[in-house]
């Protein structure tokens, strides 16, 4: 498989560069930043700490993709769009892990999937994807006798919040019960809970990788579903698992569940 790194300058793009150098079946052909990065230029393996590879980043897309059969895309929201467009319209396969994207890049990744096969997903880890179906499965099973709330810890370096993920578990969440609505906070005389009330709550400091938990609260008994991620590598190597489902499937949009089967 033929790859390209979106994003590939960052913490999630050079540590998807080493895993796809160590891969016996991976050859990366070409990797994107920003023109006002200073590693704009240089070669990738440097970058990564491997020593020369052979390979340059560069902020043109279409260079960027060049020869590519799939590309991973971890770079920022605002670049998703004009990513996708271009991958499109090149036939090649995308994976996106950029969170906190807007309505246009939504919409891209929709369009180019009538072209290509797609995967977008706030966060890589095939255990958050199955801790996703077991929140759904717990609160459909436990009802409205359990109240649902959700904490999610990361390094005080991270931009958005709540994260993707956090968000993405609340959705699991209303599959099973629609009428739950998000709060983002409690200050002061907020009254009662109310029974469609859901508190997604964010905390930042240290060099958290990434903590969420989800808990049900019944009368006498709770239950705490949690993920931790105790490094990056996880997600990168979720991320090459995608790539790989991907490589040469039809076009459409497809999940973090496909790839798991």
């Amino acid at each position: 498989m033929k790859l390209a790194i979106s994003g590939v300058t960052g913490r999630m793009g050079l540590a998807i560069a080493r895993l796809a150098h160590a891969a016996a079946d991976i050859e990366l052909v070409g990797g994107i930043c920003s023109s006002e990065h200073p590693g704009a230029g240089k070669d990738i393996g440097e970058l990564a700490g491997l020593g020369q590879m052979g390979v340059v980043t560069t902020p043109d897309i279409a260079s960027g993709l060049l020869g590519a059969d799939v590309v991973i895309d971890f770079s920022n929201a605002s670049a998703v769009a004009g990513l996708v467009h271009v991958a499109a319209r090149h036939k090649i396969a995308v994976v996106s892990g950029t969170t906190n994207i807007d309505e246009n890049a939504k919409k891209a990744l929709d369009k180019a999937a009538q072209s290509v096969p797609v995967l977008w997903a706030p966060n890589m880890s095939l255990g958050v994807q199955v801790l996703a179906e077991l929140v759904e499965q717990a609160v459909k099973r436990l009802g409205l006798g359990y109240d649902v709330e959700i904490t999610e810890i990361h390094h005080r370096k991270k931009v958005d919040s709540p994260s993707g993920t956090a968000k993405r578990l609340a959705e699991a969440a209303r599959q099973a019960r629609p009428e739950l609505r998000d709060v983002h906070g409690r200050s002061g005389d907020v009254g009662a809970r109310p029974d469609d009330e859901m508190a997604v709550l964010g905390i930042r400091g240290g060099d958290v990788v990434g903590d969420h938990t989800v808990y049900l609260f019944g009368q006498g008994e709770r239950l705490e579903l949690t993920h931790r991620a105790s490094n990056r590598d996880l997600f990168a190597h979720g991320a090459i698992a995608a790539a790989r489902f991907l490589a040469g499937k039809p076009a459409k949009r497809y999940t973090i569940a496909d790839v798991l089967g």
